[in-house]
């Protein structure tokens, strides 16, 4: 950054924030807080209020990586907590994905055991290689049949397409990065002025419409329950993102709305 600043050359920063660059990259509090709400709806939808209020949520987080991702799986929980009255928030539990399968499924199996037999799983985490190692624990444990999951990415689509119990994912598409991309860097070549954060639109990715966004997939059975985006309760957790200390000078990777 200071050899391109030095020489006035524009920078774009891709989902890594550096300091006198544009960024670009994943909307961490929203994407998180959409794929939580609808996991929590599913939930419900498929067991009613009192049995996902006995259940578990279990959360695959990246501590690692700092603050910024950290954005996206605290979404993730306020979003699940924000539709259910009354679950109670030591049924939360976090684990250590390190952002991949197998530990995933490692970290599953141990905790596991701590969750009663007969009540729901709930699982979330920061990416879908991580969800689906946490799928693939609850199924060794026998306990699929009571488990829903809600990935992050939606790049792990023969699996969402195949796995009954992979209900969904919260799509970005990297793969459509450069429709972004290039007209920033052609907007800083003209001089015109750059918003400091470009953000990603991010869509839920379901059953029902994974063929829209991806043509190797054949779409499934949608789900039961109409998916609403619970705007009050998230703009409420915009605001304690804006007042947690951790996230000073990076008050512009937090949506306004």
């Amino acid at each position: 950054m200071h050899a391109f600043d030095d020489a006035g050359i524009g920078v774009t920063a891709i989902d890594i924030p550096m300091p006198g660059a544009v960024f670009f990259g994943a909307n961490n509090p929203r994407s998180g807080f959409m794929g939580g709400a609808f996991l929590a709806q599913a939930a419900i939808a498929e067991w009613g209020d009192d049995q996902v209020n006995q259940g578990y949520l279990v959360v695959g987080e990246l501590p690692q990586s700092g603050a910024i991702p950290a954005m996206r799986t605290g979404g993730q929980v306020a979003g699940f907590l924000a539709v259910p009255e009354g679950f109670p928030e030591d049924h939360v539990i976090k684990i250590d994905s390190k952002n991949t399968l197998q530990e995933s499924l490692t970290q599953m199996n141990i905790v596991i055991g701590r969750i009663p037999e007969g009540v729901p799983i709930m699982g979330l985490a920061i990416n879908d290689p991580s969800v689906t190692g946490m799928l693939r624990a609850t199924a060794q444990a026998g306990r699929a049949d009571m488990s829903l999951f809600v990935g992050m990415g939606a790049d792990e689509i023969e699996t969402i397409a195949a796995e009954e119990r992979f209900i969904a994912s919260v799509g970005y598409f990297p793969e459509r990065y450069g429709n972004y991309l290039l007209p920033i860097a052609l907007m800083q070549l003209a001089g015109v002025e750059v918003p400091l954060a470009v953000l990603v639109n991010h869509a839920m990715v379901t059953k029902k419409n994974i063929c829209d966004y991806y043509d190797t997939v054949e779409c499934g059975k949608g789900p039961s329950f109409a998916y609403k985006f619970p705007q009050q309760a998230f703009l409420a957790h915009l605001e304690s993102l804006r007042s947690d200390p951790e996230l000073e000078g990076y008050e512009n990777l937090i949506p306004s709305e």
